[in-house]
C-alpha cells in the first residue's frame, strides 16, 4: 500500500466512525422520545421509567463525550497530515492540471438530517 492508500483508508475509518457514534446518539435519543410518548399514549405517571429514562440520557451524555474525543481525534490526526507534509487534502480534492481545485460534490459538507 502506498502512502496515499494508507492516508484514505485512515479517513475512511476515521469518518465510519464518526459516523457510527453520531448514529448511535441518534438511536439513543429516539429511544427516549419512545419512552416518554409511550408512558403519554398508555397515560401512566411520569414516574414510572423515570429510573431507565435518566439511565438512556446518561447513555446519551457518555455518547456525546464520545463524539467530542472523535472531533479531538480527527483534529489531531489533520495536525499530523499537514505536519507531515500532506497539506489540508488528499486523493480526489488534489489540484487539476491547471493549478485549481476540482468543484467540491458537497459530500464533505454538513447536511441537514
Amino acid at each position: 500500500m502506498d502512502k496515499a492508500q494508507v492516508i484514505a483508508s485512515l479517513a475512511g475509518d476515521l469518518n465510519a466512525t464518526e459516523q457510527s457514534v453520531d448514529e448511535a446518539i441518534t438511536r439513543a435519543t429516539t429511544l427516549v422520545q419512545s419512552m416518554i410518548g409511550g408512558r403519554t399514549a398508555m397515560n401512566v405517571s411520569p414516574v414510572v421509567g423515570a429510573e431507565a429514562q435518566a439511565k438512556a440520557m446518561e447513555a446519551i451524555a457518555a455518547l456525546a463525550a464520545a463524539r467530542q474525543a472523535m472531533v479531538a481525534c480527527h483534529e489531531e490526526l489533520a495536525k499530523d497530515h499537514r505536519r507531515m507534509g500532506y497539506g489540508t487534502y488528499a486523493g480526489s480534492e488534489s489540484k487539476t492540471g491547471d493549478g485549481t481545485r476540482p468543484p467540491t460534490t458537497g459530500e464533505h459538507r454538513l447536511r441537514a438530517v
